[in-house]
């Protein structure tokens, strides 16, 4: 990882998550339900500011199309769709009096990445702790946890502890943060034994909910699995955590590694095929559509299908601007985002950024076609020197929408009022695909969201903190206009570190709830009042 914590860097962190922890009342790690707590200074700042906003829904036929393997769109993972288009079909709060509701998940940490709904509207999701990962069926409204099942600790949670070194920890994207939801509402996510696991659940005959393990694929001869562990407290050996899972339109689940392998299963006979990318790092998710699987490494983007046999074969390979060296906002030397799947039948697209030293790029490629591979256009965004982002792009249509996460690193970065240089943009790509245009730029500052957007009422959501001359650290739940970039409301979700969302998504659910991961927890935000 290349934003290290050393020497007395590493100390200061260790004190200030130790702060956390001592600063946490008793009852935070028992099993009752209980809101995270403040930190003081939030009777300071405003808890509301903007008005409501009127719904007005974007132009049908936009969306990616529905993959036939997962949850319906918007239900589905992280992005909330193979495409990773970030958008959900779902209303979400208009600003009408919203009220806030936030749950502990554990002493310290309990962050919920990924958040799903199956088909009844409960929320499935991984929430990672100090103490180890737990998958968790939530209620959508009470937030109370109704059933979990106990994940294997990844190996950077261990050594952060062993050698009071947090740098791997907040950005290690491994262990069953990234899993998705199949069109059977089964839960399919790789743990940290380099085991791809699927689970189901129900209610027993007692009413209570209960998960079962439904199968359990072992990646371990295909992947090196020395990692360090509670008997092995340094490693050793050779160790490649897998990153992220999804299938393909022919049912086959597709798997990542942080070392650059890829492969698949076939879910009816366990079959599994793999190949590796020489050299480099995979550290985001992928998306898939009917025309293939679209993976970026930091230094390529790669369109694949997998043959007949069902290995990955790859059908083209961009390489892109690296930079020379990292940056502070992104996890590893490369692009940070998820790639972006959108357009038509026609004019298919994908999208990613580049990593460029002075100016990040919003890089925009025709997927298939005698010209698949081909660059639409290349758009520079945000100011020299101070660009980066470890999002995935928003894309509905021909627009993407990207947010400037430069200077972010992890939860102890923006304590004290700090904050970002911030900036969010939108690039629309021209209907003839001549190139690429921007449409807008907005000066909110978003440290680490996954944003997304309402395809339903035209918002989108951000999580935004602005700098505090007294050191308040107030975190807020930012709606702004799709259309012209315009910030409509803001509503106050908590203060302090507690509240830092360090990189979970923003979640729009059924019901119009907007669900964020935060450090201590999940914050749901919903309006209590009708639309004007």
């Amino acid at each position: 990882m290349r934003h290290r914590l050393v020497g007395a860097r590493a100390v200061r962190t260790a004190a200030v998550l130790a702060a956390l922890l001592l600063a946490l009342p008793p009852s935070v790690g028992s099993a009752s339900a209980a809101p995270i707590p403040p930190a003081p200074g939030h009777r300071l700042v405003p808890e509301y500011e903007g008005a409501p906003a009127v719904a007005e829904p974007l132009p049908a036929g936009q969306a990616p199309p529905q993959h036939p393997f997962l949850a319906p769109n918007g239900r589905a993972g992280m992005h909330g769709d193979g495409a990773s288009s970030d958008t959900h079909p779902f209303p979400g709060p208009l600003g009408a009096r919203p009220a806030v509701r936030s749950e502990k998940m554990a002493a310290l940490g309990g962050e919920c990445a990924t958040v799903t709904f199956d088909s009844g509207g409960r929320i499935l999701t991984v929430c990672g702790t100090f103490q180890g990962f737990r998958l968790k069926l939530l209620d959508p409204t009470s937030l109370e946890t109704l059933a979990e099942y106990a994940l294997p600790q990844r190996p950077s949670t261990v050594e952060a502890i062993t050698r009071l070194d947090f740098s791997k920890i907040f950005k290690d994207t491994s262990g069953g943060a990234y899993f998705y939801l199949d069109n059977e509402d089964r839960v399919v996510l790789a743990d940290s034994r380099q085991h791809v696991l699927r689970l189901s659940h129900a209610r027993a005959a007692d009413g209570s909910w209960r998960f079962a393990l439904d199968d359990d694929w072992d990646l371990t001869p295909y992947v090196p699995h020395d990692c360090v562990g509670w008997t092995n407290l340094f490693p050793r050996g050779d160790c490649d955590p897998v990153t992220s899972v999804q299938p393909d339109w022919d049912g086959r689940i597709w798997w990542v590694t942080r070392k650059g392998r890829i492969g698949t299963i076939a879910p009816g006979n366990g079959t599994v095929r793999a190949v590796q990318l020489a050299g480099e790092e995979i550290q985001n998710s992928f998306s898939a559509a009917e025309d293939g699987v679209s993976v970026v490494s930091d230094h390529a983007l790669y369109s694949l299908r997998a043959d007949a046999g069902g290995t990955p074969r790859v059908q083209w390979r961009r390489t892109y601007d690296r930079g020379t060296g990292g940056k502070p906002g992104s996890v590893n030397q490369g692009s940070g985002t998820t790639p972006t799947l959108l357009g038509d039948a026609a004019h298919p697209y994908v999208a990613i950024t580049d990593n460029a030293d002075d100016r990040m790029n919003v890089l925009v490629y025709r997927r298939t076609g005698p010209d698949a591979g081909r660059l639409v256009c290349k758009v520079p965004v945000f100011a020299a020197g101070a660009s980066t982002t470890d999002n995935s792009l928003i894309g509905y249509g021909n627009s993407l929408v990207v947010e400037n996460n430069y200077g972010y690193e992890n939860v102890t970065s923006l304590v004290l009022g700090r904050s970002v240089v911030g900036g969010i943009t939108r690039v629309d790509i021209r209907p003839d695909g001549s190139g690429c245009d921007t449409v807008w730029e907005s000066a909110e500052r978003s440290p680490s969201t996954v944003a997304k957007l309402s395809t339903a009422n035209g918002l989108l959501y951000h999580y935004t903190k602005d700098p505090n001359r007294l050191g308040i650290d107030a975190w807020y739940l930012t709606a702004i206009d799709f259309r012209t970039g315009t910030t409509r409301w803001k509503r106050l979700t908590g203060t302090g570190p507690l509240y830092d969302n360090n990189w979970a998504p923003i979640t729009l659910g059924p019901d119009g709830t907007a669900y964020v991961g935060v450090f201590n927890g999940l914050v749901a935000v919903r309006d209590t009042a009708p639309p004007t």
